[in-house]
């Protein structure tokens, strides 16, 4: 029978887990915004497509500079106050983006809101803290289910944008940004003991883990899980709208079919990592993705050819549902791969998970920043808007010839998944 004591301590974590999540869940459906307002807005200012991705990719970078400290800030101070706060500096600028006219306004603010992308490596760590580690698998995968918050700005903003025109986005989701971070602070709970020291949390001593080749390997799996995601995400509704001339609406909500899945099901991913382990879960993660996007990559393509019956044409390329479904299955292995990823971190790095989520985080973002400027730079270069996926193509096979090198060689395959020689990759 549990005592009184330990039920109560449940309960706080199950609380702090639930609030937590929602406030993830609000942050990242702002640093998502650009996705769907940034069509009207590429429109109206006439923007190239390299310029919609640099647009779409700003609020990324911010996210992802601001993760290191933010991490280092969380394990020194704790969550909640650091949540709490980054909550509300987001407010203001989001709420002013209603305001803007130029494209360099849309740029400068757009770096200010994207401090919510932060919120990552404060809950990541936040969360894992109030748990056992045979559950931090599961509790930060739930967590991470906040990443469905993409999926939720393609429901909202596409209505708002077609009722009452893109500047009512902003508005509306200042007051969203601002109602949860109250909800957060009334659920949420401070515990002294999450608490690391400050020699541990210094800023050079936890920079140095950039040294450990396994930190760099987990920020290359985590660039193409998670960084992949975010570009995705902001990517395809004018994807959508470009290849299939959809309406913005149908769009957005075929695009939420990859969106939605991709933050859902990562508690599942966190679940599969406590059970088989975060090898076996990311390098099944990996050849998964590896088919699709080889699916995903081929152009639409008309070919003739001469037959006895003179020239006959063909054309390959996905059609719609073939494409919506192949993302659907691309969007579930990386909600699976990124909980697997964090709990590689968990088990490696169990005192010290704030920084090194934050660094990990740091790296998947900048994929995020970088991917959608890439897709639009290939996009004019080539005129194939499946070039964006021939690009991460390329991306899971440096991920997995990694994987490959470092972690299976050195497994007995017949005999298990335990490592035959100690791993230093």
């Amino acid at each position: 029978m549990s005592n009184p004591q330990s039920r109560s301590q449940s309960k706080k974590a199950l609380s702090v887990l639930i609030v937590s999540t929602l406030a993830f869940t609000v942050c990242f459906m702002v640093w998502m915004m650009f996705g769907v307002i940034g069509i009207p807005l590429k429109k109206s200012l006439g923007l190239s497509a390299t310029e919609f991705g640099l647009l779409t990719a700003t609020p990324v970078l911010t996210g992802s500079l601001v993760r290191v400290p933010l991490g280092i800030w969380t394990d020194r101070y704790g969550g909640r106050i650091v949540l709490f706060i980054t909550m509300l500096l987001c407010v203001v600028p989001i709420w002013l983006m209603s305001y803007a006219t130029q494209y360099w306004h849309f740029l400068v603010l757009g770096l200010f809101v994207g401090l919510a992308g932060g919120s990552f490596s404060v809950g990541t760590p936040y969360v894992a803290r109030w748990f056992p580690k045979s559950r931090q698998g599961f509790a930060m995968g739930v967590f991470g289910a906040g990443n469905s918050g993409a999926a939720v700005n393609k429901f909202v903003a596409p209505a708002l944008v077609v009722a009452f025109g893109w500047a009512m986005v902003p508005q509306v989701y200042a007051a969203i940004m601002l109602g949860a971070a109250l909800v957060f602070w009334l659920g949420s709970a401070h515990d002294p003991a999450h608490l690391v020291p400050a020699a541990k949390g210094g800023f050079g001593a936890q920079l140095r883990a950039l040294k450990d080749p396994r930190v760099l390997k987990y920020c290359q799996y985590y660039s193409i899980v998670f960084g992949g995601y975010v570009a995705l995400s902001l990517w395809m509704v004018q994807y959508y709208v470009g290849e299939y001339g959809l309406d913005i609406r149908v769009a957005a909500l075929l695009a939420a079919c990859f969106s939605l899945p991709g933050g859902v099901l990562r508690a599942i991913g966190g679940w599969l990592s406590d059970k088989h382990g975060a090898h076996q879960v990311t390098w099944w993660v990996l050849w998964v993705s590896w088919i699709c996007l080889f699916l995903l990559s081929y152009p639409q393509t008309d070919f003739t050819i001469q037959t006895t019956q003179g020239p006959q044409t063909f054309h390959i390329g996905l059609n719609v549902y073939t494409f919506t479904a192949l993302m659907a299955v691309l969007g579930v292995a990386w909600a699976f791969g990124k909980a697997s990823v964090f709990k590689y971190i968990s088990d490696d790095y169990a005192g010290n998970i704030g920084a090194i989520s934050g660094i990990v985080g740091l790296a998947g973002g900048m994929g995020g920043f970088v991917l959608p400027i890439l897709f639009g730079y290939l996009l004019d270069l080539t005129g194939i808007r499946s070039s964006a996926f021939m690009l991460l193509y390329g991306v899971v096979w440096v991920s997995l010839i990694w994987m490959y090198f470092t972690e299976v060689r050195t497994r007995d395959v017949l005999h298990g998944d335990t490592p035959a020689v100690p791993a230093r990759n």
